[in-house]
């Protein structure tokens, strides 16, 4: 199985399939850091980042940006000093989809690079 952060994310329509119950068990033991929420009935990945100053914050931020243009997916951002809190979800489906578990991957990635 290819790591998910070596995955490229496949365009995502609105009746793509939601990731199901016992696949999500499976992939959230590969990015053990992140939480699944459901905020206004809609299940997402949520991490926050803790950084020094607000200057790691915002790079980290504008990394994040760069590769979610280059996955056409992107994510909920709030920078603030000294974290940022990542949010994935697929917005097209209302719910995770596979895509958004390979850019959580990516950005837990981008994180250790940092450190």
């Amino acid at each position: 199985m290819t790591q998910l952060n070596q995955q490229t994310c496949q365009a995502c329509h609105a009746e793509a399939p939601k990731i199901e119950q016992s696949a999500l068990a499976e992939l959230i033991k590969q990015i053990p850091d992140w939480q699944v929420q459901v905020y206004q009935e809609i299940m997402q990945l949520e991490r926050t980042f803790k950084f020094k100053n607000f200057k790691q914050a915002l790079l980290f931020t504008n990394q994040i940006g760069e590769m979610a243009e280059t996955e056409g997916h992107h994510p909920a951002l709030l920078t603030e000093w000294g974290q940022v809190t990542v949010n994935w979800w697929s917005h097209s489906i209302k719910g995770l989809h596979q895509n958004d578990f390979i850019c959580a991957a990516k950005t837990d990635e981008l994180y250790r690079h940092l450190k």
